[in-house]
């Protein structure tokens, strides 16, 4: 428990919050990372980047050349000014700038969600204000988006008496209800084909694209249900984004893969932009893409058979993170997943490592979590995951530690007696030897840095047992070391008339600091790891020699403790004994090396 509340605190540290003590251990088991696009393997930070609009494709140089003009424009004026910009474009730029709930926050921030606050700010550098625009056409209701339609629809008093609504959001939601497309030539025929290839051909950059469409209204409709609204609708134009990756994401997916944990990113991007974002990242080399709606018409267990494949989801509602979830599982994999929204609390609950976004997650999403991620950077999952296998290595070090230690002192005392040897140790020894060992050297192996391959190996499987991968034989093998060569120790001095009672107890107490010198590394000798590289543990062990040497040579405690101080050459014999255990476990190792 004190280490993994120590991890936790070191974790804090590097933007994860721990909710739950036993999530630092269970991150070392993670096997896939089901991480969200926006804001976690990107920035969240969307620009516009090109506009379809009037029958052409504007890039953003195109609207640097449009601002010079348009910063031309009184705000109150914008319709007499057509010779600057095109009618089609400043309907567009007047449907971004009032069907938008982005607004500005203190000191002139613009405050909202991403996509909204893109569209804010091109509006407002092209002199279309929200707030100017807002008092000339005043919304007067509104339909929010939802996942299941993806769209948008807000309501507007029109300058002519009549009633505008605007929708935005996907291209295949807005296509499918719409049924013609404004030019500077008038109204046309909606062409669906059209409008795809221009899609695609936005999306292949990697960028997010919306729609933006808008129908007029007599009156504002008695029925304002989605499905009698958001039909007829005349397309505007089309904007694309772009939400930059993190420059550390493509690190940090390549170090998954090293580690042996597949990345898996959901998205509700169109699979084009999905596929060029995680191309762009690392975390697919194919095109191989599944759909929400794909997913929809799988039965689970077709699903099933082909979910440890699949790499990327795009068009994915919240509610289906709990199906990838449940198939993962099913496959006995181990899953982190994160989520930010109300609606991905039952997939965050039910992974195994849920985690919850700091800075756009809701308060059901992280009462949910396990851990939440202050910074909402996939990076810091990767931290975790490596801070939570150090930490499992760690506890696994000290186990080996105390039960080989432990195990010594059992076979001394129980095999003594046959041996017809006098009892090696008083009570009170033994426990003088358990208060100073199991105390400061168990907890300041907690404190040992992680092994240089620690991210080179697969995920250890979550229902691992302590004494598996040979951490029982060691126990057994170098527990009945430190016993036979206490008890040799005994027997030698005891007929050279030395002290041996004082040098058998202080053997066993010095043996315990070389055993736990000595697993501080599966494989790696204790001059590659570095000697020094566990500060806290070389104080641990240097104190609790101290300590020991004072029960030996201070008169007052040799009373107590029933000890005698010990001359130069029975010290240097017991030191030699102690250290038999640490050779042996160093020679171990390298046979272990050379046979890689």
């Amino acid at each position: 428990t004190i280490s993994l509340a120590f991890g936790a605190s070191k974790l804090v540290k590097q933007n994860a919050l721990i909710r739950k003590l036993p999530a630092v251990e269970t991150l070392g088991s993670v096997t896939y990372i089901c991480s969200d696009k926006t804001g976690t393997l990107t920035l969240n930070k969307m620009t516009v980047e090109e506009i379809y609009v009037d029958e052409k494709l504007l890039r953003q140089e195109q609207f640097e050349q449009l601002e010079k003009g348009a910063e031309k424009l009184e705000a109150d004026n914008h319709l007499g000014k057509q010779e600057t910009l095109s009618w089609p474009l400043i309907d567009l730029l007047k449907a971004m700038a009032l069907s938008n709930d982005a607004a500005l926050g203190e000191e002139g921030k613009v405050i909202g969600d991403p996509t909204e606050v893109a569209l804010y700010v091109l509006a407002k550098k092209m002199s279309f204000s929200k707030e100017a625009l807002l008092k000339e056409f005043p919304r007067i209701a509104e339909i929010p988006f939802d996942s299941e339609r993806k769209l948008m629809t807000t309501f507007h008093k029109w300058a002519d008496g009549k009633i505008v609504s605007f929708t935005k959001g996907a291209i295949e939601a807005i296509s499918e209800r719409a049924s013609a497309i404004v030019t500077s030539e008038g109204i046309k025929e909606f062409n669906i084909d059209e409008i795809y290839k221009i899609n695609d051909r936005m999306a292949t950059d990697g960028l997010r694209v919306i729609g933006i469409a808008m129908r007029s209204w007599d009156a504002l409709p008695d029925d304002m249900s989605p499905a009698n609204v958001e039909k007829e609708l005349i397309v505007l134009g089309l904007v694309g984004m772009m939400d930059p990756p993190r420059e550390e994401a493509k690190e940090a997916v390549h170090l998954c893969k090293t580690a042996g944990i597949k990345t898996v990113m959901i998205t509700g991007d169109h699979p084009i932009t999905a596929r060029a974002i995680a191309k762009r990242i690392g975390i697919i080399e194919d095109d191989s893409v599944i759909t929400g709606r794909e997913l929809d018409e799988l039965r689970l267990e077709d699903f099933e058979r082909q979910v440890e494949n699949i790499r990327v989801y795009s068009r994915v509602a919240p509610e289906q993170k709990l199906k990838i979830v449940k198939a993962l599982q099913d496959k006995n994999q181990f899953v982190a997943m994160t989520g930010d929204g109300v609606n991905d609390a039952p997939a965050l609950r039910r992974a195994n490592s849920g985690i919850a976004m700091g800075i756009t997650g809701t308060d059901v999403a992280k009462e949910a979590s396990d851990m939440i991620l202050l910074d909402d950077n996939f990076a810091t999952i990767v931290r975790a995951v490596k801070e939570g296998r150090r930490i499992y290595d760690n506890i696994l070090k000290f186990i080996k530690y105390s039960l080989t230690s432990n195990a010594g002192t059992i076979w001394v005392i129980f095999l003594a007696p046959f041996l017809g040897l006098p009892l090696p140790m008083l009570p009170i020894q033994i426990l003088w030897m358990n208060l100073l060992c199991d105390s400061l050297p168990g907890l300041a192996l907690t404190s040992e840095p992680e092994e240089k391959d620690i991210m080179n190996r697969p995920p250890r499987p979550y229902n691992e047992g302590v004494f598996t991968l040979g951490r029982g034989r060691f126990i057994l093998v170098f527990g009945f070391l430190v016993g036979v060569t206490a008890l040799a120790l005994q027997a030698f001095t005891l007929n050279a008339g030395m002290a041996w009672q004082t040098m058998v107890f202080t053997s066993l107490v010095l043996g315990r600091m070389a055993v736990a010198m000595a697993v501080r590394s599966e494989r790696d000798s204790l001059l590659r790891i570095g000697i020094f590289s566990n500060k806290p543990l070389i104080g641990a062990v240097l104190l609790t020699f101290v300590l020991q040497m004072t029960v030996v040579y201070i008169p007052a405690l040799n009373t107590i403790f029933k000890t005698q101080p010990l001359g130069i050459k029975e010290l240097i014999i017991t030191l030699s004994v102690s250290a038999v255990a640490l050779i042996a476990v160093e020679l171990e190792k390298l046979f272990l090396r050379r046979q890689v």
